[in-house]
């Protein structure tokens, strides 16, 4: 199969397309030749070295974890899915680093797995699954938010803070966000209540007495001097010092958790018209596709996703 691949850590020029073996599965796990992928910070972040700490891989690594795709194969102890189906899903991270979504097949444990809604196209469901899962945990499992609270969702135009706002507001609560000016008509569009331009106020100079606060770009003590003492805030970008922790407010990290019934609840709600899927760019299956969609996800701040058409038939290096 073709994969893109790095043989070492560094810049997206360390990004190139070559030929690997299919990846073998396990009773547990099916086969899905990849239709779509997409970009998040993790890929990056791992390509330069910096995941190193947390995942000793040798090289080559297929980075990538995000699909969808149609299943080619399954285990023999698979039970809800079958050759054929159209799924999507954030399949976990391997310890030998090579069965990325960078990648025309892989494959996916049952666990992680949804089947992918007949409304959504292979580019919208490959751009919900970690960004989307993600915002779901956090706002719904770990915040608990509540219809009428008031919530803070830091960096509303990126990818995991998009989803946020919407599973917020379909909870119904009173959504704040932080964007650049240019943003603001996106996110109002879906929803948003009140934006604040982080070019020229700062949070705690307009903000108090919040629920909740989801922190995405590691402000903690921002976030910490909005709450009400009973507040609660988790952090996807930082770690919380002893200290923060003591403050009053409940005061957590997280790392997500890849659950394919959660990631089924988030395709019935755009069916539903509750969740809208952003795609910022479509780049190509090709070495230079990858290295522009990294590039890009490094360097700007565009709102939506950066999707990867993997479908051979439109992509030739």
């Amino acid at each position: 199969m073709q994969a893109v691949i790095i043989d070492q850590y560094g810049s997206p020029d360390e990004l190139h397309m070559t030929t690997l073996p299919q990846p073998e599965i396990a009773d547990d796990e099916v086969l899905v030749a990849v239709a779509a992928t997409s970009i998040n910070p993790i890929d990056w972040k791992a390509r330069q070295g910096l995941l190193k700490s947390q995942f000793d891989w040798d090289f080559p690594v297929v980075l990538g974890w995000d699909l969808a795709g149609t299943i080619v194969k399954v285990g023999a102890k698979i039970h809800d899915f079958k050759v054929g189906d159209d799924v999507f899903a954030r399949p976990d991270i391997y310890a030998d680093g090579r069965r990325g979504t960078y990648a025309e097949f892989a494959a996916v444990k049952e666990d992680k797995l949804a089947h992918k809604p007949a409304e959504l196209s292979f580019e919208q469901a490959a751009a919900m699954p970690l960004a989307g899962l993600t915002a779901y945990q956090v706002i719904h499992d770990r915040l608990k938010v509540q219809a009428g609270e008031k919530v803070l969702i830091q960096a509303g135009a990126g990818g995991v803070g998009l989803n946020a706002i919407q599973i917020a507001k379909a909870l119904g609560a009173e959504v704040t966000t932080t964007a650049s000016a240019d943003h603001h008509d996106l996110l109002k569009s879906i929803g948003a209540d009140h934006i604040i331009d982080y070019h020229d106020t700062k949070i705690t100079d307009v903000l108090h007495d919040y629920d909740a606060v989801f922190d995405t770009i590691n402000a903690i003590d921002d976030g910490i001097a909005v709450l009400k003492p009973t507040g609660r805030l988790v952090t996807i970008d930082g770690a919380p010092t002893d200290a923060q922790k003591a403050q009053g407010p409940d005061v957590s990290s997280w790392w997500l958790l890849p659950n394919g019934r959660e990631l089924a609840i988030l395709g019935d709600m755009v069916v539903a018209g509750q969740l809208r899927v952003i795609i910022d760019q479509v780049f190509p299956f090709t070495t230079a596709g990858l290295r522009d969609a990294h590039r890009h996800s490094e360097t700007s701040h565009s709102a939506g996703k950066l999707v990867i058409d993997v479908d051979p038939e439109k992509n030739a290096d």
